[in-house]
């Protein structure tokens, strides 16, 4: 019954249109006022509680760096180098794309700054070269959704920060499932565009890809230092945030000079207003968190999954069928927020690594993000390629299911995260 009012006082306001962050704190006082515990002490303390937290401090360090990056230049020349490189090969900007996007995501973390850079500059290039424009637009959108798997990712963060879970090993254990993602979009790319007829870019010379290699040494530099250090320990994930903001900072003002004094009210202005609405999320999420908690919603959940809690393998799939349909309603901060305290107190009895679990968790959220209806990143790539959202879910199909497959393939070969994270560790 605990699970029934929970969903049914967080679904329903949604569905009437009242924003994410007051349907949380609706759902937490219909359980206390299922449970007759009402206390709008309660309710105030758990939203302060919600926000106060250390390791959350890196989320609006990672979106300032992620705007100072697409302002700044950092993002035009990562796009820059991945073109000399694989420009002109068959195809060549759809990789420059898959390319671009895997070391955009170790910069900044988020897929609706990653589809911002990536649409605005490759769009209107691959639409020039003769692609088919929803094609091209559904590859950019699933390319985007690397930035929340590779580290940073501010995915990861929250889930850490909501799960109990180390943020420095879900960060390590992401490497490899974003670059098999990377991989598989690379794979249906040749596939899909084998067909199409488009004029290949000419091939760049030594001297150009030097040169192009040499102007984003400095972008290029940042994953490096950041995954260095946490592999190390030199610093902590938040303290990873602080100097990815310094650095790009920096390198757009001081090295490129790209970004003038002026343009700095502007990029702090809009770092701000998404760190607002990430961390108000945040906050209200933490009374329905307490509420789950306290009516004992997991363990509604548990009885209903009884039957596969011996098998982790079928337990997964149906835990990531029910992630999937629910990134279809639900952005993925709020999926991350509401399902967190519910899902993990059963991988945890169920002996499932809880690492493991957060990045096949965030893949799924990731991939959330370009499913119709709300999906961020499709609307995104909308506004800037100016297509339907129609024609844009049928050219993004195709890398969505090869995304889904990989999260299969994920689900059957636990090794893939495990392994290389037990290396990235030591």
């Amino acid at each position: 019954m605990t699970l029934t009012i929970f969903l049914g006082a967080l679904l329903g306001p949604m569905a009437l249109g009242v924003p994410i962050a007051f349907a949380l704190i609706l759902s937490g006082v219909a359980l206390m006022m299922y449970m007759d515990i009402f206390d709008a002490q309660i309710v105030a303390q758990n939203v302060l509680n919600g926000a106060d937290s250390f390791p959350l401090m890196a989320v609006p360090f990672f979106l300032l760096a992620g705007e100072v990056m697409n302002t700044g230049g950092l993002s035009k020349r990562i796009v820059n180098l991945a073109m000399a490189m694989v420009g002109h090969v068959r195809g060549g900007l759809g990789f420059v794309a898959i390319f671009a996007a895997c070391i955009l995501a170790s910069l900044s973390g988020s897929a609706v700054a990653d589809a911002a850079a990536l649409g605005a500059l490759l769009f209107p290039m691959m639409l020039k070269s003769g692609h088919d424009p929803a094609r091209a637009g559904g590859l950019l959108a699933s390319a985007s959704i690397i930035g929340p798997i590779i580290p940073p990712s501010i995915g990861f963060i929250l889930f850490g920060v909501i799960g109990g879970v180390s943020i420095t090993k879900l960060f390590l254990a992401g490497i490899v499932p974003g670059l098999l993602i990377g991989l598989s979009l690379c794979v249906t790319w040749l596939v899909v565009a084998r067909k199409e007829q488009f004029e290949l870019p000419p091939r760049q010379s030594r001297d150009v890809r030097i040169k192009a290699f040499v102007d984003s040494i400095w972008a290029l530099l940042l994953p490096v230092f950041i995954i260095v250090g946490l592999k190390f320990g030199v610093f902590t994930p938040t303290e990873a945030g602080v100097i990815a903001a310094v650095y790009s900072l920096f390198v757009s003002m001081v090295v490129y000079r790209e970004l003038k004094p002026s343009q700095l009210f502007h990029v702090f202005v809009s770092a701000s207003k998404i760190t607002a609405v990430v961390m108000f999320l945040v906050a209200c999420a933490a009374v329905s968190a307490w509420l789950i908690t306290v009516a004992d919603v997991p363990g509604d959940l548990v009885r209903l999954l009884d039957p596969l809690m011996d098998n982790q393998t079928l337990l997964l799939i149906a835990i990531m069928v029910m992630v999937v349909l629910v990134g279809t309603a639900m952005d993925m901060t709020p999926t991350i927020l509401v399902m967190t305290p519910v899902l993990m107190p059963i991988i945890k009895q169920a002996g499932i690594d809880p690492v493991y679990f957060g990045v096949l968790f965030i893949i799924n959220n990731s991939i959330g993000l370009i499913t119709p209806p709300v999906g961020t990143v499709l609307n995104v790539i909308c506004g800037v390629s100016k297509l339907s959202m129609e024609k844009l879910v049928k050219g993004v199909m195709p890398f969505m299911i090869a995304e889904l497959i990989v999260l299969f393939l994920l689900v059957l070969f636990p090794e893939l995260v495990t392994v290389p994270v037990t290396w990235f560790g030591h």
